[in-house]
């Protein structure tokens, strides 16, 4: 099960209030308490693994470690080391008590979430010429607490959407080495599936619902999948009565959810084309042309026709390299 939304409390560490201490040592008198250590704060980092928000499942609350109090002979508290939270490229990172998002869009990419508190100073800190022997000291300053909310959205290439049992995820295997469940049903896809088509990532979003942006089934859930994806593969089953209806279905959606879903470069498959007869196949390529100019009848059963899907894809591939 993919988790790709998930809200966690955080709470770097505070730091150490400050030493008051004086000197043990015969003939050197004075105030010799050292500062507090730093609190750890809290970083999140990218990582390619899609399934890295599963470890919040469970574990709503992180908290990292305080730092030492401050001791005497001028010894400093121990600060204490940052927590680093792996999390999937493409995740926003939503305050939910002010609203500030952050965004991880590159592996490796690292954001402050929340500031360990610094350490208090000693009392040898205090220390003047008017007072010598000073018992003043500071406590650390809390380190930083709030509430995230972790929204995973998808990063790809190419999205593959349609509504259910269009053939997007047997497309996906045909394309690149991914292992989407198929089955001829409806709903056989319940998470989203990634796979590598050379350089190009290629998201199979599983299928939407008329009222899937109103929240119907797992809608709006899809729907934030689609948001970064670059190019649509719009996918029809060649199995429908009335492709074009299928096609408008979709388009509403999208539009309903983000009028920039619908301004995506699109290109649209009638898929399944070896379970019709020819005739039948060219009324409803026809239908199509009507909405759509650019339709390709494409069966994972027909190697020419995946040829053109390969050869659209190197095009996307080549205008990527040159840009």
């Amino acid at each position: 099960m993919l988790i790709d939304d998930v809200t966690i409390a955080l709470q770097a560490g505070n730091g150490g209030k400050g030493a008051v201490a004086f000197n043990k040592n015969m003939m050197s008198l004075g105030a010799v308490g050292g500062k507090g250590g730093k609190g750890g704060s809290i970083y999140a980092e990218g990582v390619s693994d899609l399934n890295a928000l599963s470890q919040f499942r469970y574990k709503k609350s992180i908290k990292a470690a305080n730092g030492a109090d401050g001791k005497d002979q001028f010894n400093d508290g121990a600060s204490q080391d940052d927590l680093v939270l792996k999390i999937p490229v493409g995740t926003v990172i939503r305050n939910t008590e002010t609203g500030e998002t952050q965004e991880i869009l590159k592996i490796g990419e690292r954001v402050l979430l929340a500031q360990g508190g610094i350490g208090g100073r000693g009392n040898f800190h205090f220390r003047s010429s008017t007072n010598t022997s000073p018992k003043q000291f500071q406590e650390g300053r809390p380190g930083e607490r709030l509430t995230a909310r972790l929204e995973l959205k998808l990063i790809a290439d190419v999205g593959l959407i349609g509504l259910p049992n269009a053939g997007k995820s047997s497309l996906l295997n045909e394309l690149t080495r991914a292992q989407s469940k198929v089955a001829n049903y409806p709903f056989t896809t319940l998470e989203p599936n990634l796979g590598t088509y050379y350089e190009l990532i290629l998201a199979d979003i599983p299928g939407l619902l008329e009222g899937a942006s109103q929240g119907k089934g797992l809608g709006l859930k899809f729907l934030r999948h689609i948001e970064r994806t670059k190019i649509l593969f719009h996918l029809i089953s060649a199995e429908s009565k009335d492709p074009a209806k299928d096609y408008g279905i979709i388009r509403k959606e999208l539009e309903a959810y983000s009028e920039e879903l619908v301004k995506k470069e699109e290109y649209v498959f009638l898929s399944k084309s070896d379970t019709v007869p020819p005739e039948e196949m060219r009324k409803k390529v026809a239908a199509l042309k009507k909405i759509h100019k650019n339709v390709l009848p494409i069966s994972i059963h027909d190697w020419e026709s995946l040829e053109k899907v390969k050869k659209i894809l190197n095009e996307i591939k080549a205008g990527r390299s040159n840009s």
